[in-house]
């Protein structure tokens, strides 16, 4: 397998959910040495993000991001990406080494106002949206830059993603099965869910930050 080194340029477009999580339940899904950062008293941001990635990407892929918690360490705050697939085993290969990141193989079904990810006979979720009484979408491109801390190695890497798009909020409506490896943390309805259409994303260099003293089992 091959793949190209960091930064990546992807372009295509994505929807986007935004949850609060009970740190608690968060808790396992993060290894002990990074300090889960609350928006709300025992609230955490997740997030889930499904993405299609397409012509003028230095790979062409689907993805599903789940983000558990935002965290802390040291001075370095960001998402903490605890379960992450994509349909392209250079993009798994390259996740994993470049960027230290949890990926695994899953289908995509884009439908819509809907998309389905499944693992063999498993699904993993299934994201519905649509236009709502509050919904927009903006006529000019946003620009916004996530930053993550990753970890699947012996060493804790922060990196950042700069995303440009043009943006909408929708209603959604996310399902997640009992047997998926991310059912426990018990997403729920969306607080916020949002479109980037035209989108042009950057995932940047990684820098190793501190050494893991823990291992942690991915579900």
């Amino acid at each position: 397998m091959t793949y190209p080194p960091a930064p990546w340029q992807l372009k295509g477009y994505a929807v986007q959910s935004l949850h609060l999580v009970d740190v608690e339940k968060a808790r396992s899904f993060v290894p002990e040495e990074l300090e889960i950062v609350s928006f709300l008293p025992g609230k955490t941001l997740g997030v889930v993000y499904l993405s299609s990635y397409e012509t003028g990407s230095v790979l062409e892929y689907n993805e599903l991001i789940v983000t558990a918690a935002f965290v802390r360490y040291k001075d370095k705050v960001g998402g903490w990406i605890s379960h992450i697939y994509v349909d392209n085993e250079d993009s798994v290969a390259g996740g994993r080494e470049i960027w230290s990141l949890p990926k695994e193989l899953a289908d995509f079904t884009w439908e819509n106002n809907s998309v389905t990810v499944t693992q063999g006979e498993r699904l993993l979720c299934c994201l519905n949206y649509k236009k709502a009484w509050f919904s927009f979408t903006s006529w000019w491109k946003n620009t916004l830059t996530l930053r993550c801390i990753s970890g699947l190695g012996s060493d804790f890497l922060f990196f950042k993603s700069d995303f440009e798009g043009k943006l909408g909020l929708l209603k959604g409506s996310l399902k997640v099965p009992v047997d998926s490896p991310f059912a426990d943390l018990n997403l729920g309805r969306p607080k916020l869910t949002m479109k980037l259409n035209e989108l042009n994303l950057i995932a940047g260099v990684p820098e190793i930050i501190g050494e893991k003293k823990s291992s942690l089992s991915y579900r």
